[in-house]
C-alpha cells in the first residue's frame, strides 16, 4: 500500500495570496495582498464580544446561529436592499462567508455540475467549487469597466450549468453590477433555470455615488438566490469569522445542516458581539465605510499612477488591479515579487485572479490600512519610478 494524499488536495493549495504573505512577512514589508483590514474594529463590537465572554453565552449555539443575530441581520438586510427574510429559516450564520458559501456549494451543487463564474474571480470561490466537486465555467469581464457580454454567457451554458456566481462588489476588479447588469443576469438565470450564488460581502464598500443591489430582490429572483456576506469586512474583524447566507427556507435548512457538520456553530460569543455592533450602529456608520474608504482608493490610485502602475479605479471594494506592463518580468509573479523586493510593498499576482495564462501583466492591491500605513506605502512605491 502507498500512502497519499487525496485528489482534491491539488485543487485547493497554497495560493498567490497565502504566498505573497509569507514572503512580505519574511522580509519585513508592507501587506498590502491578503484582504486583511487593520483599520479599527468599532468598540460597541468589542465591548458586546467580551461582555459575552465574560457573561456568556460560550457553548454552541443553534446551527444557524444565535436568534438575536439571525433577527439583526434581517433587520439590516430589510433597510439596506428591502429584502425581507424570516430570520428563523432564511438565515444562517457560518464561519465566515467562506464558510457560508461553502455549505451553500455542498447543499446545491453535484459532481459535475458547472457553475458560470466571472473572470477576473475570487481564487477561494473557485477553489471552493473544485473542492465539492463542481466545474468552473469562466466567462470574462472586459476593461476598464470589467463588462460582460450576453453573448459569452449564452456560449458559456451547457445542459450541465447548474448555477452561475456573482460576486459584487467584486474582488479583485471592484466591479460594482449595475441594477441594470443584474436584471439582464436575473432574466438569463430565470431563462436558464439557474441558481444564483452571491457574494456580496463588500455591500458597503461602493463609491462615486453607486449603490450596492442584492440579485434576490429583483423579480422572480428570491427563491433562486443565495445570498452570502458577512462582518469581517464591515466591521474590521476579519479574524472572527462571522458570515451568513440568507435564501429561501427550502434551501436554508439543508445549508444549515452543513453547517453544523462543518463547523457546528460560528463561535458564541463572537456572535454576541456583531449583534451588540449591528443593533448599536446607526445607519451612518455603514455610509461612513464608502466615503472613508473612497478617499483611500483615490489616494492609493493617484500614487499607483505616479509609480508607473496604471490601475484600474475600482468602482467598489478595497482591491484595486494594476498595469505592470512597465516592469521586468515575464510573469504576474516575478513582477510582483519585484515590487515588492525592491519597495518592500506586497500585492498578488494577476494571474491569481484568472485561468489560464491571463492576468499575466496585473497585479492586485488591497488598501484597507490605516491612514499612517497606507500613507508609508505609497511613499515606497514611488521607488518604482527611479528604477
Amino acid at each position: 500500500m502507498s500512502l497519499n494524499l487525496a485528489d482534491r488536495c491539488d485543487l485547493v493549495m497554497q495560493s498567490d495570496i497565502r504566498t505573497m504573505s509569507l514572503e512580505c512577512a519574511r522580509i519585513g514589508g508592507i501587506n498590502l495582498s491578503q484582504g486583511i483590514c487593520d483599520t479599527p474594529v468599532p468598540p460597541e463590537v468589542l465591548r458586546g464580544a467580551a461582555d459575552a465572554v465574560m457573561q456568556g453565552p460560550n457553548i454552541y449555539t443553534h446551527y444557524a446561529g444565535l436568534h438575536e443575530l439571525r433577527q439583526a441581520i434581517a433587520d439590516k438586510q430589510r433597510r439596506f436592499s428591502g429584502m425581507e427574510l424570516d430570520p428563523e429559516r432564511e438565515v444562517v450564520i457560518s464561519a465566515g462567508a467562506t464558510g457560508a458559501m461553502y455549505c451553500a456549494f455542498q447543499t446545491l451543487l453535484n459532481r459535475g455540475d458547472e457553475v458560470l463564474v466571472f473572470e477576473p474571480f475570487y481564487g477561494y470561490h473557485v477553489s471552493t467549487l473544485r473542492a465539492v466537486e463542481a466545474v468552473p465555467v469562466f466567462v470574462p469581464l472586459d476593461p476598464p469597466h470589467w463588462s460582460f457580454a450576453l453573448e459569452a454567457l449564452e456560449a458559456a451554458v451547457t445542459p450541465n450549468t447548474k448555477a452561475i456566481l456573482i460576486n459584487t462588489p467584486a474582488n479583485p476588479s471592484g466591479k460594482v453590477f449595475s441594477r441594470e447588469e443584474l436584471s439582464l443576469l436575473a432574466e438569463f438565470a430565470i431563462r436558464h433555470d439557474l441558481f444564483v450564488l452571491t457574494d456580496e460581502m463588500y455591500e458597503h464598500f461602493v463609491f462615486d455615488g453607486r449603490a450596492h443591489v442584492s440579485m434576490a430582490t429583483l423579480p422572480g429572483m428570491r427563491e433562486r438566490t443565495i445570498t452570502v456576506s458577512g462582518l469581517s469586512k464591515t466591521f474590521s474583524i476579519t479574524g472572527w469569522r462571522i458570515g451568513y447566507a440568507m435564501c429561501d427556507a427550502r434551501w436554508a435548512g439543508a445549508i444549515g445542516y452543513f453547517n453544523d457538520l462543518c463547523y457546528v456553530c460560528a463561535p458564541s460569543p463572537l456572535q454576541a458581539g456583531v449583534t451588540l455592533g449591528l443593533r448599536s450602529l446607526d445607519d451612518s456608520y455603514y455610509h461612513g465605510l464608502s466615503a472613508e474608504y473612497e478617499a483611500k482608493r483615490n489616494r492609493f490610485c493617484a500614487a499607483l499612477s505616479e509609480a508607473g502602475l496604471d490601475p484600474f479605479i475600482p468602482e467598489g471594494a478595497y482591491y484595486v488591479l494594476a498595469n505592470t506592463d512597465g516592469l521586468p518580468g515575464e510573469t504576474a509573479r516575478e513582477r510582483a515579487m519585484h515590487i515588492l523586493h525592491h519597495t518592500g510593498v506586497a500585492s498578488v499576482p494577476g494571474s491569481a485572479f484568472f485561468h489560464g495564462t491571463g492576468g499575466e501583466n496585473l497585479v492586485r492591491f488591497c488598501f484597507a490600512k490605516e491612514q499612517s500605513v497606507l500613507d508609508e506605502a505609497c511613499e515606497k512605491l514611488q521607488k518604482l519610478r527611479t528604477l
